[in-house]
């Protein structure tokens, strides 16, 4: 067994069951991409066993803080079978669920979710990759499940120096799928959708959405980086609740256009029209959701979309700002910041006295505070005063664990502007 002696004072972190080694920490020691390793202290005493990644800075990633533990695909088997229990904890209401969540997990750099009765996976480290069939056939038997669907496509995996791979892993089906949630469905694509192919850690801000629309029926609702539309599934299911969908305005706005297109079909989808109308098949185009609702889909830069609508004087009394990850890593978080701060500070400016922001990040790089502070200053710049009524976060099955904080990657605020 090849062995990472660490330099004095860096064994810590492992010592607290952090799982991450950093190239900076090794006093000597090097292994095949993947391999496991032993991982001592500079005084020779165990700390952990560790897959090894020679191409990333984060250079190994611990397995287990055992040291008669054997890492082999029973060990992996064993940690799978127990991730799934835990999901059996929660109350998720939805056949769409975060089965591994790497580190948090024990598996790091490994990422499944569920649709329905297929399961799909990113191998995101070096150690996973190594052991990716064993994890294959470990996931299924865990699972009971039969199809398997690789999206090791993410960015990560080229920071660990391995290549993008898609397609069936296990088994084959579909790419197409529909999803229940709450009470509503939701279709993706496993093929061609963000991530795995889908935002299954908004499930529970979704709902906590389709509340406040139902507690406060809204008349205009704008949802900003849209994906496929379930945020606007989400108010409209609300508004339906109130029996308030009549005369209701809800606008979905994304730059791509497959999703777009897919957000309109999942409003159809659950019964709130939506699925015609001008302009269908640009992205764009307006239809009734049903009962005297109108949706309008919007192929279009958010951040300019957004001034041209203070131009107009359009105003909002409910607004999401779900966007993509500004800022992947601490390092891009300067940067990140000014991009919140600037589409914070124009949703304010839209938002109707007495309305509401929900407004996200999920970039690791942007830690909780800092988030609070940039959507404060964004307030001020705005010339708005705003409660923050909730703190919002990813679904339990996208689990933070006590040795590993930055497992808390997704943030939110509910913020309610001060009436005049």
């Amino acid at each position: 067994m090849k062995t990472l002696r660490l330099k004095p004072g860096k064994e810590r972190s492992l010592q607290r069951r952090h799982p991450w080694i950093f190239e900076s920490a090794i006093a000597r020691g090097a292994a095949d991409p993947g391999e496991t390793v032993r991982v001592e202290s500079h005084d020779g005493a165990f700390l952990a066993w560790a897959s090894f990644s020679p191409a990333s800075k984060i250079r190994a990633r611990a397995w287990s803080f055992v040291e008669t533990q054997r890492i082999d695909a029973a060990f992996l088997a064993s940690v799978c079978v127990r991730a799934v229990k835990a999901r059996g904890l929660f109350d998720l209401q939805s056949d769409g669920v975060r089965v591994i969540h790497g580190e948090a997990d024990g598996l790091p750099g490994l990422i499944v979710d569920r649709y329905g009765d297929t399961l799909v996976a990113q191998f995101l480290s070096a150690g996973v990759e190594r052991w990716k069939d064993a994890l294959a056939d470990a996931l299924l038997a865990a699972t009971g499940l039969g199809k398997l669907y690789e999206r090791s496509d993410a960015s990560g995996r080229e920071r660990e120096g391995l290549k993008p791979i898609t397609g069936w892993l296990r088994g084959e089906g579909a790419t197409d799928i529909t999803i229940r949630e709450h009470d509503w469905q939701l279709s993706l694509n496993i093929a061609t959708g963000h991530k795995t192919g889908f935002y299954l850690d908004q499930r529970d801000s979704r709902q906590r959405f389709a509340e406040l629309a139902q507690h406060r029926r809204f008349r205009r609702v704008l949802n900003c980086f849209c994906y496929t539309g379930g945020f606007t599934v989400a108010a409209l299911a609300g508004l339906k609740a109130a029996g308030a969908l009549e005369g209701a305005e809800l606008v979905s706005v994304d730059s791509s256009l497959p999703a777009l297109n897919l957000a309109r079909a999942n409003v159809a989808l659950n019964g709130f029209g939506g699925g015609q109308g001008e302009g269908e098949g640009e992205g764009e185009g307006q239809g009734d959701a049903g009962s005297g609702a109108k949706t309008e889909f919007l192929d279009a830069n958010v951040n300019t979309l957004l001034r041209e609508f203070i131009d107009q004087g359009r105003t909002f009394d409910a607004i999401v700002l779900d966007p993509p990850k500004f800022a992947p890593t601490v390092a891009h978080a300067e940067r990140a910041a000014r991009a919140y701060k600037d589409i914070n500070r124009l949703a304010l400016k839209l938002l109707e006295p007495g309305g509401v922001l929900l407004t996200f990040s999920c970039s690791g790089g942007i830690g909780a505070d800092l988030f609070h502070k940039i959507v404060a200053s964004a307030g001020l710049d705005a010339g708005v005063d705003g409660y923050i009524s909730e703190r919002l976060g990813a679904a339990p099955d996208h689990p933070m664990t006590i040795e590993f904080p930055e497992g808390e990657y997704l943030k939110g605020l509910v913020v309610v502007r001060k009436p005049a």
